[in-house]
């Protein structure tokens, strides 16, 4: 069976996220022990026990899901699991992608994180950003609304997540997203809402993170591909090692181009796709963007079960 994992991004966190994992497996326990330990913090009782409002912090929000996500995946390798043929990551999941597939030390993974978590919090002063969902309208129709939202005014609107056919995020400067919000309204949209994230990502205003984390990345050594990785910026598998790095940079502040990345999941004959991390938001997009693919999410022993139980059969 041809098989793709899918690791999610910022938004599919959870308090408690990773505690049964941690109870039933001692990869698992291991994983979250050597997480702490390179950040040296208690990131683990942030993930099982919260506080909320610490996990939603950017620099929390990030190390926290690459852990729980680098976790599930040593599990089901331990345990057996095919090995993907491809993989592909939202956002911050694209270094989960890279720490399975071999191309980044989870250890260096970690501290890039928590860099760019530090770096994209600190790019707009907080409350002067945002980010908001727009649900029912296509993306050549959200971009026209961004173009004219911003007419005339010096601010940065633009689409940031490419989610689906009809399911666009776009961020800027907070006053342009709460206009864009009511223009979509009154534009037809199924949904239009402002997300609770901490800054506005993908867009031009992250620049200053992207060189905040081109610095942080230039020391770190990279291994081979044991499996490819798609990258969000091109939404093609990353041919060269050597690009890995400046398509990290560039997803900074670039849009998410998710939509073109299971185009080319599909193209690669995805069978199966297993969702490796929190959250089933991107099985969920998957699912609807391609029928056929049979998808599968995996973030508690249950789903480690059921899953195993189901690519064997």
């Amino acid at each position: 069976m041809r098989i793709a994992w899918l690791f999610p991004g910022q938004g599919s966190q959870y308090v408690g996220m990773g505690h049964s994992l941690v109870e039933a497996y001692p990869t698992a326990r291991e994983t979250f022990a050597e997480a702490d330990a390179v950040l040296g913090d208690r990131l683990s009782d942030i993930c099982f026990t919260g506080p909320e409002a610490a996990l939603t912090e950017t620099v929390n929000t990030q190390p926290a899901i690459l852990a729980h996500s680098v976790a599930v995946a040593r599990v089901l390798e331990e345990a057996g699991a095919p090995v993907p043929i491809i993989a592909a990551g939202h956002s911050l999941g694209e270094y989960s992608a890279l720490v399975a597939s071999g191309v980044l030390k989870f250890a260096d993974a970690l501290r890039l994180v928590r860099s760019r978590g530090e770096a994209m919090q600190a790019a707009v002063p907080s409350g002067l950003g945002g980010m908001a969902a727009i649900i029912g309208l296509d993306r050549e129709v959200v971009e026209a609304l961004c173009r004219r939202v911003v007419d005339g005014v010096d601010r940065v609107l633009q689409p940031a997540n490419l989610n689906g056919i009809d399911q666009v995020v776009v961020a800027g400067h907070r006053e342009s997203v709460e206009a864009a919000v009511e223009a979509a309204e009154a534009a037809g949209a199924k949904r239009a809402l402002m997300l609770p994230v901490g800054g506005p990502f993908h867009c031009r205003l992250m620049e200053p993170a992207g060189v905040e984390l081109a610095e942080a990345l230039e020391p770190v050594a990279l291994g081979g591909f044991c499996f490819p990785v798609v990258a969000n910026v091109t939404a093609e598998p990353v041919a060269e090692l050597q690009r890995v790095k400046e398509l990290l940079v560039r997803q900074v502040d670039s849009p998410v181009q998710w939509l073109a990345t299971m185009d080319a999941l599909v193209a690669e004959g995805i069978e199966a796709a297993v969702e490796v991390g929190p959250g089933r938001v991107l099985s969920g997009l998957l699912r609807r963007h391609a029928r056929d693919i049979t998808t599968y999410q995996v973030d508690a022993p249950s789903g480690v079960d059921k899953t195993l139980a189901a690519l064997a059969a």
